[in-house]
């Protein structure tokens, strides 16, 4: 993707692309930073919760006076959409229930959108991508996070007829990071309370990456939107450096790990005992190739690539990612190219939630990150046949039964306002869509 050129004569021609923020928190600050230092950009709405500190952050994160004075503050992320006055907007609030409402909103003005709340695409992104079609506007996944950057390496692979046996990235995971909740997380990380106060670190967030939910609904949206499968088991973390990605994620039959070729799945940076693992991957993304044909495998060899001991399967990664700082890329795909950089096409995979402990018939379920569930990942046709709750609907629910630990959640287990515009999306998605 080649902008910069296209953007320099829209700054000449006062044409710059016109964006819309919803949400100035981490992601939005991380995007907002590099606003000042990119041409033909010009963010002329940002709605927040708190307009006031939304404002401040632009301060913070280095925008000059004259600039924030052209942009808008408000609350109403609806009204913001409906006035005509952006071309994009950027979803980055986080939370399902608004995202999906969001997301509908932009498609039915005609807006491109990008879905950085990954929580909302695999809810119900399938259908909102059909819904963003059908009015001839972008459904993207935002460029600097981890699923759009693994769907790039996917479609690498693919296009340059590369056989994609295993597509994912690292994290820093241990079996018992599942039953972390907002008062533990700070121990896994290294720091105290007062710490992660200090520095705005919110503990349910940070935990949701901890327990595993945020690595299921990131593969998740990479299985959506590439056709890779879920593994039938749930994700298995397995310690994996970079130099051992392609020996790791290669089949059972052939010495490795996976189930199959073709899933996703997530690499730990730490062995089971916690030792640290050799050149990890944990702010990383991957893919496992494997060659066609002989001669591509001993190209593998001459070019020096990273191989199993067969010579037919290598790795391409990617060894950090910028989130926020790379969010242009989407913004400028979707306005200038009407091009996503990775979009749910299928539903292939679902994140269920699952009780933390055991759970008492009556107790408001916290969503993920919090004391009570994780997310975990599944098959969509398996999520289907038990009914499984999706952890973005898994908010300030009440159940109606007990539940045991580590027990799937079900829809009939909780009792949940039908009438919610995310309920309603994501039944109408179930009806929809059968798995691939």
């Amino acid at each position: 993707m080649y902008f910069y050129k296209d953007l320099q004569a829209r700054a000449d021609a006062d044409k710059p692309v016109r964006v819309g923020l919803i949400g100035a928190g981490k992601f939005g600050s991380m995007f907002l930073s590099q606003v000042p230092t990119t041409p033909g950009l010009h963010v002329t709405h940002i709605s927040d919760l708190d307009p006031a500190s939304a404002q401040q952050t632009c301060a913070n994160v280095g925008w000059p006076p004259e600039l924030i004075s052209k942009t808008r503050f408000g609350d109403d992320a609806l009204d913001m959409m409906r006035k005509g006055e952006v071309d994009v907007v950027v979803e980055a609030t986080g939370n399902p229930l608004v995202g999906v409402t969001h997301a509908q909103a932009a498609i039915e003005n005609g807006l491109h959108i990008v879905m950085v709340n990954v929580e909302a695409d695999v809810l119900a992104g399938a259908l909102l991508s059909r819904q963003a079609k059908a009015a001839g506007v972008v459904y993207s996944m935002a460029y600097g996070d981890q699923p759009a950057l693994t769907c790039e390496l996917v479609e690498w692979a693919r296009s340059c007829g590369f056989n994609v046996v295993a597509a994912g990235k690292g994290t820093k995971y241990l079996p018992e990071y599942h039953s972390s909740t907002p008062d533990t997380v700070w121990d896994h990380y290294g720091l105290t309370a007062a710490q992660a106060a200090d520095a705005g670190m919110n503990s349910q967030m940070f935990n949701s990456f901890l327990d595993g939910t945020k690595s299921a609904l990131e593969m998740a949206a990479i299985a959506n939107a590439t056709g890779l499968s879920a593994p039938a088991d749930g994700l298995q973390f397995p310690a994996a450096g970079m130099d051992d990605l392609a020996h790791t994620l290669r089949p059972v039959a052939d010495g490795g790990q996976l189930a199959e070729k073709g899933q996703v799945e997530v690499v730990s940076s730490i062995e089971r005992d916690g030792r640290p693992v050799f050149r990890d991957l944990r702010w990383g993304v991957y893919v496992v190739i494997e060659a066609p044909n002989d001669y591509a495998a001993a190209c593998f060899v001459q070019y020096g690539m990273n191989t199993d001991s067969t010579g037919r399967y290598s790795a391409m990664y990617k060894p950090f990612h910028l989130i926020g700082l790379e969010l242009n890329m989407s913004i400028f795909s979707a306005a200038l190219l009407s091009s996503p950089t990775g979009s749910t096409e299928h539903f292939q995979a679902d994140v269920v939630a699952c009780a933390k402990r055991n759970l008492k018939n009556g107790e408001m379920l916290d969503g993920e990150g919090g004391y009570t569930v994780w997310g975990k990942l599944m098959p969509a046709s398996q999520s289907l046949s038990i009914a499984g709750l999706p952890i973005g609907l898994a908010h300030n629910v009440k159940l109606n039964k007990d539940i045991k630990a580590h027990q799937p959640i079900s829809w009939n287990d909780v009792d949940i306002d039908a009438s919610l515009a995310a309920v309603t999306i994501r039944r109408e998605m179930e009806n929809q869509f059968k798995p691939c």
